[in-house]
């Protein structure tokens, strides 16, 4: 798809379609314009309550009077003074997905000629989300993007870094919407090498030999049930001054999680393909930030294993022994994402990072604590932690702490070993899965962000169809940003 900007007035626009912005309480300036060219068709519909201007309202106007275009989208905005990026972003995706349910050489999107850069970047991210679905293998695909998106009133800079954000989610969404045979970890890898070389980033990446002599213990026993050897990802982004200490992303990269010989219910296993949306969120963030060109270090580490079943698979009472030397008693092999970061997060350290946030789909206890579209952020740093919610709040993508008392510590104290891999019980299950991740970090600022919910949905939303979301590539992008000019 092809996305260009215009400074050309709506009534010079030469395509098939135009999409404006609707408020609740006004016309946009664009939507004003195009009003007058169709004979007041907007006014009327909004006077008679088809078009209220309600958040992600589409209303289609049939080829209008007084212009050569088959179609007009107005769009929802919500009320003026109510809008934000999250606003604009999920508007413009509504628009795409509308868009994108039939067939559409050129489309010219309208939504408001004032809006600041920021809203205007976050908007054409959100058309491109939008355009994209999850039928990746489907012959005949449900959704087809225009070939051509023209928008108003975007400078060449806010188009680059508007498709530069778009094309990182939809990196994330592909690779957690990919199937586990297509996506394991060595081809994650393969696709980690292709963003670094296209973003001039270092990349390393350890197999199984190497994670062997580094002595992740507690990794390597996760991925011991699977033929598909593991693989640890760093990529290593240059944008800041040498030598100053980088932003850590770490990402939990379970390719599939069968739940080893805890086996999960069918029913639960079918959408294991994407318990890899952490490392894919994280390659998406740094993907996005080198693409922003953002004068920042950072480091990003993706442990990518298969939790698989077979004769050498680790077992219930295993003893680990993690990189960090500490001993970690197995107790359910299907908390296999913590063991996996437990080694990560300690070859983070080795990078002597500013900080780390890692981000995973570590529980279903998050989800039922949260929901399916909030996060859980967990920490040992309340300041640092305060940072990662002020980024959520200005994307609106919805991030809610949960609290870190030591008494949940106790619970993955082990008798037999240093620490074991579930607490006791079902209560507190995010959070004492986050205590067991908090052994692995020493007294580096850190902040674990479980994505469970909200990282992929079960059933289409107005401006996103169903599968992975590309949940948190937002905030990590917002994150880095506001570290950088900090």
């Amino acid at each position: 798809m092809k996305v260009t900007g215009t400074d050309n007035k709506i009534a010079d626009f030469s395509g098939d379609v135009i999409v404006v912005g609707v408020y609740e309480d006004a016309l946009s300036p664009p939507a004003d314009q195009l009003d007058n060219l169709i004979g007041g068709s907007i006014t009327r519909l909004v006077e008679s309550g088809d078009i209220t201007g309600k958040p992600n309202e589409v209303t289609t106007i049939l080829a209008p009077s007084g212009l050569p275009i088959l179609r007009v989208l107005a769009i929802g905005l919500g009320k003026k003074e109510d809008l934000n990026l999250r606003r604009a972003y999920e508007a413009s995706a509504t628009a795409a997905v509308a868009l994108s349910s039939k067939k559409v050489e050129k489309a010219g999107i309208y939504l408001d000629d004032f809006w600041p850069a920021e809203m205007i970047e976050q908007a054409i991210a959100g058309a491109l989300v939008g355009v994209t679905g999850q039928d990746l293998y489907r012959k005949e695909k449900k959704q087809t993007a225009p070939a051509e998106l023209v928008w108003s009133s975007a400078t060449e800079e806010v188009l680059e870094k508007g498709i530069a954000l778009g094309n990182a989610i939809n990196l994330t969404r592909s690779l957690v919407n990919r199937c586990a045979n297509d996506i394991y970890p060595a081809t994650f890898a393969e696709e980690a090498a292709v963003v670094a070389e296209n973003h001039d980033l270092n990349i390393e990446v350890w197999d199984k030999a190497k994670l062997t002599e580094e002595n992740c213990g507690s990794l390597l026993a996760v991925a011991r049930g699977s033929v598909k050897d593991p693989r640890l990802v760093i990529l290593r982004y240059n944008g800041g001054k040498k030598g100053e200490p980088p932003l850590a992303l770490v990402g939990k990269g379970v390719t599939f999680d069968s739940g080893g010989l805890s086996l999960k219910p069918s029913d639960s296993m079918i959408t294991m393909k994407c318990d890899m949306a952490g490392a894919a969120t994280v390659l998406g963030a740094i993907k996005a930030i080198a693409s922003w060109k953002l004068p920042i270090n950072v480091v990003a580490l993706c442990g990518c294993v298969e939790n698989m079943i077979s004769g050498d698979s680790y077992k219930l009472g295993d003893i680990l022994t993690s990189r960090s030397g500490k001993t970690i008693e197995v107790l359910n092999t299907d908390a296999e994402g913590r063991l996996v970061l437990a080694d990560v997060l300690n070859v983070a350290l080795d990078e002597k990072p500013m900080a780390i946030v890692d981000l995973a789909t570590l529980t279903g206890a998050c989800v039922v604590a949260l929901g399916t579209d909030t996060a859980g952020l967990m920490t040992n740093e309340p300041d640092w932690c305060h940072e990662i919610e002020q980024a959520s709040l200005a994307t609106g993508e919805k991030m809610w702490q949960l609290p870190m008392y030591p008494e949940f510590g106790e619970q993955v104290k082990s008798q037999i070993a240093d620490v074991k891999n579930v607490g006791d019980g079902r209560w507190g299950g995010a959070i004492t899965a986050a205590k067991f991740l908090e052994e692995f970090i020493d007294d580096t600022p850190w902040t674990h962000i479980d994505i469970a919910g909200p990282s992929f949905a079960e059933k289409p939303k107005p401006y996103c169809s169903g599968g992975a979301t590309g949940f948190a590539v937002r905030t990590l992008l917002e994150l880095a940003r506001r570290q950088a000019t900090s």
